[in-house]
């Protein structure tokens, strides 16, 4: 009996002896295991070094809880999942998810509240086993840390895609969205953008939705370059102390000496975004009563520093085949105008297939009136951003625009080698000074003939950063076409853009990380509903059941002898 006692107590010791061990070497070595194939809770090196910089306590508002449809409970659960990640690594970040229509005599003034954060919700018929109903729901989520409050968005807005395809892809920018917005609450700005004026570029509330955007993360503000004429040195001076100078469809020539301020900021490491347009050409020229427009070259006087820097935008016109929708006058019933869709081909809807950081993932962008990039052997490295679809083609100009365009019948034969045109082009590496080995419009003691590294990145189309205006001339959405209803994912694009250009945490890296997330597909549910409930419901209970009788006939049987 003894020998029995000390048996069954040596197995015990050492069972108790182990787990004494593990606790006290996790206490020594925090390890977290992901066992998902895709490994979509394994925070990458940026969110990790982003949640070190959390030092005092964060807070989390998640108002995603309550009755949800399927497909955002499934968002509601992975946005929970990720925060436990980040709340294991630093335990100053708390969460909570909240029901904001919880509670019906407070929901209308909480509704009221988020509106005025920004935090609108999205409408979604639920279709249950063929039943429809409408339901409210808000993807979103509020950090709060010191004295700061960052929304972070949950649910991607892709256009034309049905709620299961957003929620997948809001589920693969997740880590993106709260490292971003933790970022944004603990890093105090440090990096300056100049936006550049001067030169007939756009005006400010033309870009406010994408200003507004940057401004959370970087230091932003105009930079003139009519002080060139009197005081060129001190205007390159102040321009040398910004990271990066975004150029946004300028439409006046430059200078000589606004050229070597710009080429000598870039030969100095800054970083530039080109948005240009070299043919004008506009859509509200359009509406009038002929329905067309004349569309010609524009001198801008910068066709010799984009020649050094490797590329060339052509003084064409962009005509493909995949572009955006139009609504245009058909005809009257009654008193009502009747309007139709056509399809407007100097607007490419250019889908990137790319698959670089900048444009990986990213839906439909929207571009007007788009010229031609060709690239050129210098040295520099180039990276094809955007390109046209294989059936487009250049149109040379001068020439006449005409919205009859739209009834134009044509074929793959009349694309035949003529398309995948280059849009927008990410070039990379040590500049040469366009003004190298000539003489300078102004005297500069320090001037640099070949540059430090630098990166640019240019875009033929000065429109893709602009937002429309309402009726009340308040900017919408940038990438929302209010003649189409459609959104495009251009705003997701300027921002990548400028990320790019001039992150140093690495946040452009999560943006394009790939997950795989298998869903039901509920047609096929409700076909066989029956037996996906015993397949699911069922044979579970008959498998736990099978392995009960077996292990007690087995047991009796042992212990009978």
């Amino acid at each position: 009996m003894a020998n029995t006692e000390n048996k069954n107590l040596k197995p015990l010791v050492f069972t108790l002896a182990l787990l004494l061990l593990l606790n006290l070497a996790g206490n020594f070595f925090f390890h977290r295991f992901d066992l998902t194939k895709d490994k979509r809770y394994t925070l990458s090196e940026t969110s990790l070094n982003i949640v070190s910089q959390v030092t005092e306590p964060l807070y989390i508002k998640i108002y995603m809880q309550g009755d949800l449809p399927a497909e955002f409970k499934r968002l509601q659960q992975e946005t929970r999942q990720l925060l436990e990640e980040f709340q294991a690594y630093n335990k100053n970040i708390s969460f909570e998810f909240i029901n904001p229509l919880e509670n019906e005599d407070s929901s209308i003034d909480n509704i009221k509240n988020l509106y005025s954060k920004g935090l609108t919700p999205v409408n979604i018929t639920v279709d249950d086993k063929g039943k429809q109903s409408q339901a409210m729901v808000f993807p979103w989520a509020i950090a709060f840390y010191k004295n700061k409050e960052v929304n972070i968005p949950l649910l991607k807005n892709i256009m034309g895609a049905s709620t299961t395809e957003k929620v997948i892809g809001s589920v693969q920018h997740l880590e993106y969205s709260i490292a971003d917005a933790l970022n944004k609450a603990s890093n105090e700005k440090q990096k300056k953008i100049a936006v550049i004026k001067g030169n007939g570029e756009l005006k400010e509330i033309m870009m406010a939705k994408f200003l507004l955007q940057i401004r959370e993360s970087y230091h932003i503000g105009p930079f003139t370059l009519d002080s060139v004429a009197k005081s060129p040195n001190n205007t390159l001076e102040a321009l040398k102390k910004y990271d990066l100078a975004i150029i946004a469809k300028p439409t006046e020539t430059f200078s000589d000496a606004e050229k070597q301020v710009l080429d000598q900021f870039i030969t100095n490491g800054g970083k530039t975004l080109w948005l240009i347009d070299q043919v004008t050409a506009e859509m509200d020229s359009l509406y009038n009563p002929a329905g067309a427009t004349l569309a010609f070259p524009k001198d801008l006087g910068l066709n010799d520093m984009f020649f050094k820097y490797g590329f060339r935008i052509n003084p064409d016109l962009v005509k493909d085949e995949l572009g955006s929708p139009i609504k245009l006058a058909t005809g009257e019933q009654g008193s009502a105008t009747q309007y139709q869709d056509f399809n407007w081909k100097f607007a490419p809807q250019v889908y990137p297939e790319s698959q670089h950081p900048i444009v990986k993932n990213l839906g439909g962008i929207k571009l007007d009136f788009a010229n031609s990039i060709d690239t050129l052997k210098n040295g520099i490295k180039k990276t094809i951003l955007l390109e046209s679809s294989k059936y487009s083609k250049r149109i040379g100009t001068p020439t006449e625009i005409n919205l009859n365009i739209v009834a134009e019948e044509t074929s793959p034969n009349h694309y035949i080698n003529t398309g995948n045109i280059p849009l927008a082009v990410l070039l990379e590496g040590n500049f040469k000074s366009v003004f190298q080995n000539r003489v300078l419009p102004f005297t500069q003691n320090d001037f640099i003939s070949t540059g430090k590294p630098s990166k640019m990145i240019v875009i033929s189309d000065g429109d893709i950063i602009k937002n429309q205006l309402d009726k009340n001339y308040e900017p919408v959405e940038l990438g929302f076409d209010q003649r189409s209803g459609n959104l495009y994912d251009n705003k997701d694009l300027m921002l990548n853009c400028v990320n790019y250009l001039l992150d140093d945490t690495g946040l452009i890296n999560i943006r394009s990380k790939d997950l795989d997330l298998p869903l039901l597909d509920k047609e096929k549910v409700y076909e066989n509903y029956t037996q996906t409930q015993l397949l699911t419901i069922g044979l579970p209970l008959v498998i736990l059941g099978l392995f009960g009788f077996i292990f007690t006939y087995i047991r009796k049987r042992k212990y009978s002898k």
